[in-house]
C-alpha cells in the first residue's frame, strides 16, 4: 500500500512539474508567438433556419434586423476593426509607429424600390394600354453598396516626430572564438616575429526605452586570450567589463507627453474602432428598414396589380357578352383585351421586381447562400405591412438638432480623430527643438589570467581564474565614471517646419471637415422631416383619390351594366383606382423610410428597433 502511495505521489508530482514547466515556457515564450485570430465564419446563423419553412423565408423586420446584425459581412468586416485597434495599442506601447486602420463603411444596397422604381419607365396601368418595360438594375446602381470614409484626416498621415523610444526591453548575446595569425612589423613590441592568439568572446546586453525619453543600455563582456608573445605577462588571460550607460534628451524628445503621445493615439483608435462599428450597424440597420419596407411596398403593390388584373378580366368578359348581345361596339372588346394584356405586363414587371428586391435583401441579411440550394431558391414571404402612425408625435427640429449632436458615432469618431491630430502636432512641434543629451556612463573592469612564463612578472592581484575577474567587478576596484553633453542645433530646420506646418493645416482642415459632418447632420435631419411631412400629406392625399377613383368606378359600371358606358371609360376609371392604390402603397412606403432616415440622422435607430450593442457588437 505504501509503494502505491508513493508511486502515485511521484506521478501527481511529475504531472504537475509538467504543468509548471509548461506554463514557465508558455510565458518565455509568450514574446515570440503571434496573437491568435479566430479564422473567418462564413456560415449563417442559426436564425435563418428558423424562419424558412417550406421553402420561404417568413420574414418580419425584427428578424431582417438580427439577421443583418448577425450575418451581414459589412458589418462582420468592421468587427475586425476592434481587434486591429488593440494590435495598435500594443504596438504603441512596444514603441512602435502606428499603421492605422480603415475608416470606411459600407452603405446597404439601393435596391429596387417600391412601386415608383426607375426601373419602370412609364407609369403602372397607364391609361393609354402600352405596358411598361424595366431596364438593367446593375446599370442604375441598384444592386452596388455605397463606400463611405469617415476619415477626416484624409489620406495624407501626420508627420512622425521625435524618435520613440523602444519600450519594449530587449537582450543581446555574442559567443565567438577566434584564432589569429599576424605576421609583426616590428618584432620587438611581442618578442615573436608572427603573433599567434585565440580569442573567445562571451557578451550580452540589455537596452531599454522609458516614457520620459530615457535610453538604458547596459553590457557584461567577457574576453579570453591565449598569445605567444613574450612581452606579454598574462596567457591565457580574461578581461571583463560591465558598464551601464543612460541617455536623457533634455530638450528634443523629452517629456511622457511626447514619448507616449502614440499610446493615447493609438488608445484614441480603440474607441474609433467602437464608434465605426456602432456606426456601420446604424447604417446597416436603416438599410433593412428601407430594403424592408420596400419589399413589403412591392408585396403589396403586386397584390394591387393581380387585383387590377382580375378586374380587367371581368371587364374584358362583361364587354364580351355585351358585343355578342350587340350592345357594344366590337372596338370595345378590343379595348378591354389590350388592357388586360397591357396589366399583364405591369403585373408581370411589378413580380420581377419583387424577386429583385428578395434578392437584395437575402444578400444584406445572409453570409453565403450559393451552397445552401433552400436558401438560394427560397422566396421571401414579409410578415409585416406598411402601417402608418395616426400621428407623428415628434419634438421641435431644435431638439431633434441637439440629439443627432450628442448620439451620433461619426461625429463622435470624427471628435476623436481631431483630438488625435492635436496629439501628433505636439511630437511635430517637439522636433523642432535642438538635440541636448544628457549622457551618463558608469563601467566597471576586472583582469585575471595566469603567468605567460615568458614575460614579465604579473601582478599577483591578477593571478586567478575567471572568479578572480568577477570578483574585481563586484567590489567595483577600477571603476570608470562618465557624464557629459551631447548637443545637435541645426542651422536650418526646414523639415521640421515643414512638418508643423502641414500638421497644423490638416488640424484646420479636420475641424472644417467635422463643421461638415454637423452640417450633414443637420441637413439629414433636416430633409427627413420634410420628407415624412411630404409623404403624409401624400398619403392622405392619395386616400381621398382612392376613394373618389372607386366611387367614379362604380357609377360607371353601373352605367356600363345598362349600356349607357363603354369600356374604354371603364378602362380609364380602373387605370385611375389603380394608380391611386399604388400611390397609396409608395406614400407609405415612403413616410416610413423617411421616418427611419429620421432615425438614423437623430442616432436611435439602434435603440428604436430594439437592438442590443453589446450583443450586436458580438454578432450574436
Amino acid at each position: 500500500m505504501k509503494k502505491l502511495t508513493v508511486s502515485i505521489s511521484l506521478m501527481l508530482f511529475s504531472a504537475l512539474s509538467l504543468r509548471a514547466d509548461d506554463s514557465v515556457w508558455q510565458r518565455l515564450a509568450r514574446p515570440y508567438a503571434p496573437h491568435p485570430v479566430p479564422p473567418v465564419d462564413l456560415t449563417n446563423s442559426p436564425r435563418l433556419d428558423q424562419v424558412l419553412r417550406a421553402g420561404n423565408i417568413y420574414l418580419s423586420l425584427s428578424d431582417a434586423i438580427a439577421l443583418a446584425i448577425e450575418n451581414n459581412l459589412d458589418v462582420e468586416l468592421q468587427r475586425y476593426n476592434m481587434p486591429t485597434a488593440d494590435s495598435e495599442v500594443l504596438r504603441a506601447k512596444g514603441g512602435g509607429l502606428l499603421r492605422g486602420f480603415s475608416y470606411n463603411l459600407a452603405e446597404a444596397p439601393v435596391g429596387v424600390g417600391g412601386p415608383a422604381s426607375p426601373l419602370v419607365t412609364s407609369a403602372a396601368s397607364s391609361t393609354i394600354a402600352v405596358g411598361s418595360v424595366p431596364t438593367n438594375p446593375s446599370e442604375l446602381g441598384v444592386l452596388a453598396e455605397q463606400q463611405t470614409n469617415l476619415s477626416v484626416l484624409g489620406t495624407l498621415p501626420l508627420s512622425n516626430g521625435p524618435a520613440i523610444p523602444q519600450f519594449d526591453p530587449a537582450i543581446t548575446a555574442q559567443v565567438n572564438w577566434m584564432h589569429q595569425n599576424t605576421p609583426q612589423s616590428s618584432p620587438g613590441n611581442t618578442g615573436v616575429d608572427v603573433l599567434n592568439s585565440n580569442t573567445t568572446l562571451a557578451n550580452a546586453g540589455y537596452s531599454q526605452g522609458f516614457g520620459p525619453g530615457t535610453q538604458l543600455t547596459a553590457g557584461f563582456d567577457n574576453m579570453r586570450q591565449t598569445l605567444n608573445s613574450t612581452s606579454s605577462a598574462f596567457s591565457p588571460f580574461t578581461a571583463s567589463s560591465f558598464g551601464v550607460t543612460v541617455t536623457q534628451p533634455l530638450v528634443r524628445g523629452f517629456g511622457l507627453a511626447v514619448n507616449r503621445r502614440f499610446i493615447r493615439i493609438a488608445k484614441n483608435e480603440r474607441k474609433i474602432a467602437d464608434l465605426l462599428l456602432r456606426q456601420q450597424l446604424i447604417a446597416t440597420v436603416y438599410g433593412v428598414v428601407r430594403l424592408y419596407t420596400d419589399l413589403v411596398a412591392l408585396f403589396e403593390d403586386t397584390k394591387v396589380k393581380e387585383e387590377t388584373l382580375a378586374a380587367a378580366e371581368k371587364l374584358y368578359s362583361d364587354t364580351k357578352a355585351q358585343v355578342e348581345e350587340g350592345t357594344q361596339a366590337q372596338i370595345e372588346l378590343t379595348r378591354a383585351n389590350a388592357q388586360v394584356f397591357s396589366i399583364r405586363q405591369d403585373l408581370i414587371n411589378s413580380r420581377g421586381l419583387l424577386e429583385e428586391q428578395e434578392a437584395v435583401v437575402k444578400s444584406v441579411i445572409t453570409r453565403r447562400s450559393e451552397n445552401q440550394l433552400q436558401v438560394l431558391n427560397a422566396r421571401i414571404v414579409p410578415t409585416d405591412s406598411l402601417n402608418m402612425p395616426e400621428k407623428d408625435n415628434l419634438p421641435p427640429l431644435q431638439d431633434l438638432l441637439a440629439q443627432a449632436f450628442q448620439n451620433r458615432p461619426d461625429l463622435k469618431q470624427a471628435g476623436v480623430q481631431v483630438e488625435n491630430s492635436q496629439i501628433s502636432l505636439q511630437g511635430s512641434r517637439n522636433a523642432l527643438l535642438p538635440e541636448l543629451d544628457l549622457v551618463g556612463v558608469a563601467q566597471n573592469s576586472g583582469l585575471t589570467g595566469q603567468q605567460s612564463g615568458v614575460g614579465p612578472m604579473a601582478d599577483p592581484n591578477f593571478i586567478g581564474g575567471y572568479g578572480n575577474a568577477l570578483e574585481q567587478l563586484a567590489t567595483v576596484k577600477y571603476p570608470t565614471y562618465e557624464i557629459g553633453l551631447q548637443l545637435t542645433l541645426p542651422l536650418r530646420n526646414r523639415i521640421a517646419q515643414a512638418d508643423v506646418a502641414r500638421d497644423e493645416i490638416q488640424i484646420r482642415q479636420t475641424e472644417i471637415r467635422l463643421q461638415q459632418l454637423r452640417n450633414q447632420a443637420q441637413l439629414e435631419v433636416e430633409d427627413a422631416l420634410v420628407a415624412m411631412r411630404k409623404a403624409r400629406a401624400s398619403y392622405e392625399a392619395a386616400l381621398q383619390t382612392q376613394a373618389l377613383q372607386q366611387e367614379s368606378l362604380e357609377a360607371e359600371q353601373s352605367k356600363f351594366q345598362v349600356g349607357a358606358s363603354t369600356s374604354f371609360f371603364i378602362i380609364q376609371y380602373e387605370s385611375y383606382l389603380a394608380q391611386a392604390r399604388s400611390t397609396v402603397v409608395v406614400a407609405k412606403g415612403a413616410y416610413l423610410k423617411a421616418r427611419a432616415a429620421l432615425e438614423r440622422a437623430v442616432g436611435t435607430i439602434l435603440d428604436d428597433h430594439q437592438v442590443a450593442i453589446d450583443q450586436a457588437i458580438r454578432g450574436r
